[in-house]
Order: structure tokens, then sequence, then C-alpha cells
């Protein structure tokens, strides 16, 4: 085997670190501001206290209620006049409660990080299906393939309600999800890259040592945030950390693999992060939403549709490759 060149890891890394480093959160300058929270205080004193507010019924399903909607109206008034300001203001437009002032859109609050979260939600569904139709029920790394897609499906379910609605128990869920299935990956990784799978006594042990600690780094990542403190800055660093592993790990795959076969298709993975890897650095450039709804977190969600696509094309390309080199090998 042949070792990638330092340059090549460092410029990875780099990469990788830029991806991870793309979840830090920024401050919320607009929810400091006297005049919003004047605007605030008025409007709830005017129709709340009052009880003369009467919100539409798709508002309501969607808990809205006067305070919020009180809220919501303040972010836009207060934006509106800092824009329309003359000369213009060096910073015009400002996150309220951590999250730029989004134009709803049938009471959904970020609407097209919703859409991009449901696109993702039905490529893993798309990809599972292809999943069952392409590899046999008895080949060993299809539970675990399998499960990759579940955990998929129920990270992009929860960021989807998470967007539609910001709450502290939407957030939380998100996060979790969102969580599990980073580590999800870090966990299935290295039982395909090493083959843990295979049944041998001493892989079968590696594998169930692997399981547990994956099982209690999670159990014990949930019980922190929600026992403990809810740390944004914890909560990066975790998934910071794994996150490099996932990633570096693929790309050593990729580059060991294509070095030995030179076959394209091998070097999908590493191809398939550094996709992820620019798609998501559109959040270090973070900018207020273009039309009210479209920002960088929503463009980041839109760019791992194809990715994901792609991930398991991969997935069941690699499975035939090694059906077929079984059946050589029989």
């Amino acid at each position: 085997m042949v070792a990638p060149s330092s340059s090549r890891w460092s410029i990875l890394l780099v990469v990788v670190v830029l991806l991870c480093l793309a979840t830090t959160s920024w401050a919320s300058l607009g929810d400091r501001l006297p005049e919003f929270r004047e605007c605030v205080r008025v409007c709830v004193e005017e129709n709340c206290a009052t009880g003369r507010a009467k919100l539409p019924l798709h508002l309501r399903l969607l808990f809205w209620n006067c305070p919020s909607e009180c809220d919501y109206t303040c972010q836009h008034v207060i934006t509106d006049r800092r824009v329309a300001r003359d000369p213009p203001m060096i910073e015009p437009v400002v996150q309220y409660h951590g999250k730029w002032p989004f134009h709803r859109f049938l009471g959904i609050q970020e609407p097209f990080s919703v859409l991009f979260s449901l696109l993702n939600f039905l490529a893993h569904r798309e990809g599972m299906k292809r999943l069952r139709e392409s590899i046999p029920a008895k080949y060993p790394l299809r539970p675990y393939y399998l499960g990759f897609g579940y955990i998929g499906l129920a990270s992009w379910t929860f960021s989807t309600i998470f967007h539609t609605r910001d709450f502290n128990l939407t957030e939380k869920l998100d996060y979790f999800a969102a969580g599990a299935s980073v580590l999800y990956g870090l966990y299935y990784s290295p039982i395909r890259v090493f083959r843990l799978d295979e049944n041998t006594p001493t892989k079968q042990s590696i594998l169930r040592f692997w399981t547990l600690v994956c099982s209690l780094l999670y159990v014990a990542h949930v019980t922190y945030l929600t026992a403990w403190s809810w740390d944004y800055t914890y909560n990066m660093a975790a998934n910071v950390a794994v996150g490099v592993v996932h990633c570096v790990l693929w790309t050593w795959f990729s580059i060991y693999r294509y070095r030995k076969t030179h076959q394209t298709w091998t070097a999908w993975p590493g191809m398939i992060v550094a996709w992820v890897a620019m798609a998501m650095s559109l959040e270090l450039f973070d900018f207020p939403p273009i039309g009210g709804m479209v920002d960088a977190h929503s463009l980041w969600h839109l760019g791992t549709v194809i990715p994901t696509i792609w991930w398991y094309s991969f997935l069941i390309r690699d499975t035939q490759e090694d059906l077929a080199s079984q059946r050589l090998k029989a």
C-alpha cells in the first residue's frame, strides 16, 4: 500500500475542518436592539393583553400565538426600517434569536430549508428502495447500510420539523438526530473499511466492542446535553471530532482502493466527501436570506441531496463488486 502524500492529507484536513466549523452559531444582535424590544412590548400590550388578536387557522395549527406573532412582525418592521434608512447602515439586516428574519410561508418559518430537508428525506427513501432491490438479504453489510438509511430518514424528518417551527423541543430533536446521523456514519464506516462483518471470532469481538463504544458515546452525548448543559460549543466540538475521523477514513479508503484498482468508482467516497465539504462551506459565508427565504443554511441542505443519491450508488456498486469477487474465488 502506498500512503498518500502529506500535502494531500493537509488539504483534506483543512477542508474537513472548514466543513465542521460551518456549524458555528452567530451571535444575535437583533433581539438586543432597543427598537425591536420596544416594538414587541407595544405589540403585546396592544394586541395580546386585550385579546383582540385573532390568528388564522393555519398559523394556529403550527402553534403560532399572539406573542410569537408580535415577535415575527417586529423582526420585519425593524429590518425594513434598517434597510430603508438613509444613509444605508453598515449592517442593515441582523439575526433575531439566532436566525435571520425569514419570510414564512403558510406558517413555515424557513420554507426552503424545509423543502430541501424533504428532498434529502426522499433521497434516503429512494436509496433504501434501491438497496433492497440490489443487495441480497443475506449480504452481511446490508443491515448496516439500511441502518444508515433509517438514521437519515429520522434526521431529515426532525430537520423538517425544526425548520417548520423552531421550539426548544424541535431544536433538541433536530440536534440529537443529526448527532445520531454523524455518529452512525462513523460507526458503520470501519465495519465496511475493515470488514468487521466477517464471521471470525476476532472481528466479531471487535464489532461487539465497537458497537458498545458507539452506543455509550451517543447515550453520554445526549445525557450531557439534556441533564447537564445545552452547550452549543460542546455539541459542535463533538460533531467536529466525529466528522473528521469519518471523512478522513473514507478519503483514505478511496485513495488506497483507487491506487490498487485504478477504477474510478472506487474514488467515489472521497469525491462525495469533497462535495459535501464544499456544500457545507456555504455556511462559512452566511448571508441574509435572498428574497427573505433562501439562505446559506438552506443551500447547504440542497447541496447534500445529490451526494446522498451518489452515496447509495457507491454502496450498491461496492456490494456488487464484492459479490462478484466472492463468486470468482468460489
